[in-house]
C-alpha cells in the first residue's frame, strides 16, 4: 500500500482518467479539428499574401515600365526642343546674314550712285569752267561779229560734248 500513498501515483492515475475521459468525449477530435481549421486559415492567408505579393510585383513592373516610357518621352521632347531651337537659331542667323547682305548691297548701291553723281557734278563744273575759260580766251583774241559767232558755236559744242 505504500504505492497508493504516493502523491505522484495519484497524479498519474488522475492523468490517465482525464485522458480516458477526453478520449471518450472526443476532445482529441475537437482539438484536431481546431488545429486543422487554423492550419487551413493560415494556408488561405499565405495564399492571399502570395497573390497580393504577385499583384504588387505586377503593379511595380507596370510603374517601372511607365516611368521608363515617360523618361524616354521626356528625353525625346528635350531632344526635339533642342533641335527646334537650333533650327530656329540657324534660321534667325541666316535671316540676319541675308538682311546684312541686303543692307550692305543697298549701301554699296547708294555709294556707287553718290560717286556717279559726284563725278557728273565734277564733270559739269569742269565743263562750265572750260567753257568760261574758252569764252574768255576767244572773246579776247577774236573781235567783232565773226568772233562772237565762233565763240557761241564753240561754247555750245563744248557743252554738248562734256555733258
Amino acid at each position: 500500500m505504500h504505492l497508493l500513498a504516493d502523491p505522484e501515483t495519484w497524479v498519474a492515475i488522475a492523468f490517465v482518467i482525464l485522458m480516458g475521459l477526453f478520449a471518450y468525449l472526443g476532445v482529441h477530435r475537437t482539438v484536431l479539428k481546431a488545429l486543422d481549421n487554423r492550419s487551413e486559415r493560415i494556408r488561405t492567408e499565405l495564399a492571399e499574401a502570395k497573390r497580393l505579393k504577385e499583384e504588387a510585383a505586377k503593379v511595380l513592373a507596370d510603374y517601372k515600365t511607365r516611368r521608363a516610357s515617360a523618361e524616354r518621352e521626356a528625353e525625346e521632347i528635350v531632344t526635339s526642343a533642342k533641335a527646334e531651337a537650333e533650327r530656329i537659331a540657324a534660321d534667325a542667323k541666316a535671316k540676319m546674314e541675308d538682311f546684312v547682305a541686303r543692307r550692305t548691297k543697298a549701301a554699296e548701291s547708294k555709294i556707287a550712285l553718290a560717286e556717279a553723281q559726284a563725278l557728273a557734278d565734277v564733270r559739269s563744273a569742269a565743263a562750265e569752267a572750260a567753257v568760261q575759260a574758252a569764252a574768255t580766251v576767244l572773246s579776247q583774241s577774236v573781235k567783232g561779229a565773226l568772233g562772237e559767232d565762233l565763240v557761241a558755236k564753240g561754247i555750245a559744242e563744248v557743252g554738248r560734248k562734256l555733258n
